[in-house]
């Protein structure tokens, strides 16, 4: 699978999925545009990736820095092919009848508000040159409640119900809007969902976690032709026979 030069531009760059898919994407001829809120982790990925990366502070919470992210993207390489919603966060877990309103909310700003301000950011520009990509990370947990994670489980419902609605309203104009759900991945959020102790996740060994190259390769993946009978779906990486097509064993 090829992506030559295809811009595409990431939130939640700087580690995990959103990272290992910066190389996949730069490994397969893209362009990347990496947003995060930690410019030195960045910058750090930008140098290993070369000249075919651009890295953007981005605060996805705050539209004008997702704004400007996008017009990045356009200006440097003069294109924006593909919109990866990837950031996301879970702390602080806490119980409903414990938690902090403030940091519960802030929770619903980047991971559901987050994902809207891409959309709302990218749509118009994929709309006016005939075509696009947009892939938002889902999870299980937008389908099942799970203790302490109330903020994440609504959070990622919301989101998967605005790719849905992405769909219905952008497909018609070539835009191609999916979901991929991973499953549990050896990120930096699962050392904080095992430290929580909280619910029958945190209590899974480190081994029963995919690397993150393998929803990295998924999502470069679902930018070919192979995956349109998928637009408008969520695809989960649970799935064996999606493993298959991928190309993961």
């Amino acid at each position: 699978m090829q992506a030559t030069g295809k811009t595409v531009l990431i939130t939640g760059a700087s580690r995990g999925i959103g990272a290992a898919a910066a190389r996949v994407f730069a490994q397969a001829g893209a362009n990347v545009v990496l947003t995060a809120r930690s410019a030195e982790a960045l910058a750090g990925l930008a140098a290993e990736i070369g000249p075919k990366a651009l890295a953007m502070p981005c605060d996805v919470s705050r539209y004008a820095d997702v704004a400007q992210a996008v017009e990045a993207a356009q200006s440097t390489f003069g294109t924006l092919d593909v919109l990866i919603g990837n950031a996301g966060v879970i702390e602080p877990i806490s119980h409903l009848d414990a938690a902090d309103p403030e940091a519960w909310g802030h929770v619903i700003d980047i991971n559901l508000k987050g994902v809207f301000h891409g959309m709302r950011a990218a749509m118009p520009v994929m709309t006016a040159q005939g075509g696009g990509t947009i892939i938002t990370i889902s999870s299980g947990a937008a389908h099942n409640a799970l203790e302490g994670w109330s903020h994440y489980c609504a959070s990622k419902a919301g989101a998967a119900m605005l790719t849905m609605c992405a769909d219905k309203e952008g497909r018609a104009a070539g835009l191609r809007v999916m979901g991929l759900s991973p499953g549990t991945v050896a990120t930096q959020m699962q050392t904080e969902i095992k430290a929580s102790g909280i619910n029958p996740v945190s209590q899974l060994d480190w081994s029963d976690h995919i690397a993150a190259d393998w929803p990295a390769k998924a999502l470069l993946w679902m930018c070919s032709a192979d995956a349109d009978p998928f637009i408008g779906q969520e695809i989960s990486l649970r799935d064996e026979s999606i493993r298959k097509r991928v190309g993961l064993t």
